[in-house]
């Protein structure tokens, strides 16, 4: 009994595993509370074209010599303000602008990551580096995790009317320009505070099952928002821990837990909805 308890504990004895664990809590909290924004207001893509475009402002801030969070948060704003640009002053729908951009940034990113000819790893780039966390990049995560949580914990009803009916919050007041950008903002910095975790790929698979998966489980905002971040944390402990174990990166194993996780809420919502229309169909004469 004692040799599995110790064979169970043996991820937490390790300081790189430490790290994973810590960081997998820091960065669950912003990307769930974004990823319920996210699935209401269909910015899936969104979310997606802003992880793959801050590519080219990484590779320009190590050529540089500036902060790496430096470019890839004035990447993933100029592609995010440039989709709205171009969706709104062309016949061009939204989603293939974001196609567009977001697929010419990432192709500008490659190039000039073998132009620069730098010594850094491009797949740590992509797919993360979790086990390689070290103190500074905690640190940045845990400030931009604190001031992108805090910010949804007190602008959340008005995010929740902008992501609803963006027409609706402008006519109560609201400002809806400054509710935009700054949810694009938000989107932008917990980008860069997952980049270390899960890359800038897999870094979309935080940023929507989470609030996915609470959308099928839940009936109102406040739990969305709690079961997201619960169902986030859980999945990046479960994930970083397995990952011990099977041998494989964390940050795909984490991605593969989450799916898991939505289709079995997928699944126990589909039946939940029939017993209920079961229970309230008429019986047959």
């Amino acid at each position: 009994m004692e040799f599995e308890l110790a064979t169970a504990l043996l991820p937490f004895r390790f300081p790189f595993m430490q790290n994973a664990f810590l960081v997998s809590l820091i960065v669950s909290v912003p990307t769930a509370l974004l990823s319920c924004f996210l699935v209401l207001k269909g910015w899936a893509l969104m979310g997606d074209a802003v992880s793959h475009a801050v590519l080219p402002g990484i590779v320009l801030a190590y050529m540089l010599g500036i902060p790496l969070i430096i470019g890839a948060f004035a990447a993933g704003m100029g592609c995010a303000v440039a989709t709205g640009y171009l969706a709104g002053n062309s016949r061009v729908k939204q989603d293939t602008v974001m196609g567009v951009v977001f697929s010419g940034m990432f192709a500008v990113g490659i190039v000039m990551f073998v132009w620069a000819d730098t010594d850094a790893h491009l797949d740590h780039i992509l797919f993360g580096n979790m086990l390689g966390v070290d103190g500074s990049e905690l640190q940045t995560a845990a400030i931009i995790s604190a001031i992108v949580a805090l910010g949804i914990a007190l602008k959340w009803k008005d995010l929740l009317l902008h992501s609803f009916d963006a027409a609706q919050a402008r006519v109560s007041g609201l400002p809806v320009a400054w509710l935009h950008y700054g949810l694009l903002t938000a989107l932008s910095l917990t980008i860069v505070a997952t980049l270390s975790a899960v890359g800038l790929i897999l870094a979309v698979g935080l940023l929507i099952a989470p609030g996915a998966i609470a959308f099928l489980l839940t009936r109102s905002f406040p739990w969305m928002m709690v079961t997201a971040v619960l169902t986030c944390m859980a999945s990046m402990l479960l994930g970083t821990y397995a990952s011990f174990y099977l041998d494989s990166a964390p940050a795909p194993t984490i991605i593969l837990i989450l799916t898991a996780f939505f289709i079995l809420a997928f699944a126990w919502r589909q039946i939940a909805t029939r017993k209920a229309s079961a229970q309230t169909a008429p019986s047959s004469l």
